[in-house]
């Protein structure tokens, strides 16, 4: 099989599953005459439902940009271990509905995070396997990779996966502040400045703990 139909079908899943979260967005349905004020209350109701919808497409796209690299750019062959790979994690991306109208309906129930956060978890370990593989197996070819950028798509593959670690046990104190780190990680992976961030956050706490210069840079 080509790569190339492995990434179209990718694209197909993803452009089905973003369209999908949509549906969970109903229109208020209220009888009679109604006000303004009324049918903003109404819409208000939904905002939660809004939000998850945004929270989970920013994080489809995310998903789908970092499917791209590592299919489209980085392997130049695919094998039958990559291809199960591939159908394990598009499992993973079609259920994103499911876990996203959960935390938009149930948003205040810890429980809610834990799905959405776990879900979150299972499709980063997943991608971060396919990079891994991608990577280092022997039967997939792939051009010359620097060392900082396979660390810049470590950081970028694994931060959603710590970042919810986190927020599933910080529920059950703010649900609130879960959220808040749920959003984090989108604006993380958006910004084209957060992986040089995150590597001079770390720098300097390698530097308090180990006395090293913090103006120094991680070799390449």
């Amino acid at each position: 099989m080509s790569y190339t139909r492995l990434d179209q079908l990718s694209d197909g899943i993803f452009a089905i599953v973003m369209t999908i979260l949509v549906f969970e967005m109903k229109v208020p349905m209220i009888w009679g005459g109604v006000s303004n004020i009324e049918l903003w209350l109404e819409i208000k109701r939904l905002l939660p439902v809004l939000l998850s919808y945004a929270l989970s497409f920013a994080l489809l796209f995310t998903y789908w940009r970092a499917h791209h690299f590592f299919i489209s750019i980085y392997a130049k062959n695919i094998d039958s271990m990559l291809i199960n790979i591939n159908a394990l994690f598009f499992m993973l991306i079609s259920l994103v509905p499911f876990s996203s109208s959960i935390l938009g309906q149930y948003n205040q129930n810890e429980l809610s995070i834990i799905i959405f956060g776990g879900h979150i978890i299972l499709i980063g370990l997943c991608l971060y396997w396919m990079r891994s593989y991608v990577l280092y197996s022997e039967h997939i070819k792939n051009p010359e990779i620097t060392k900082r950028e396979i660390r810049g798509s470590t950081i970028r593959t694994l931060v959603p996966v710590v970042f919810s670690i986190i927020a599933i046990p910080i529920s059950f104190v703010s649900i609130k502040l879960s959220l808040t780190i749920f959003t984090l990680i989108v604006i993380f992976n958006l910004s084209s400045y957060s992986t040089k961030l995150f590597e001079d956050i770390l720098k300097k706490v390698h530097g308090l703990l180990f006395g090293i210069d913090t103006k120094g840079h991680f070799a390449d």
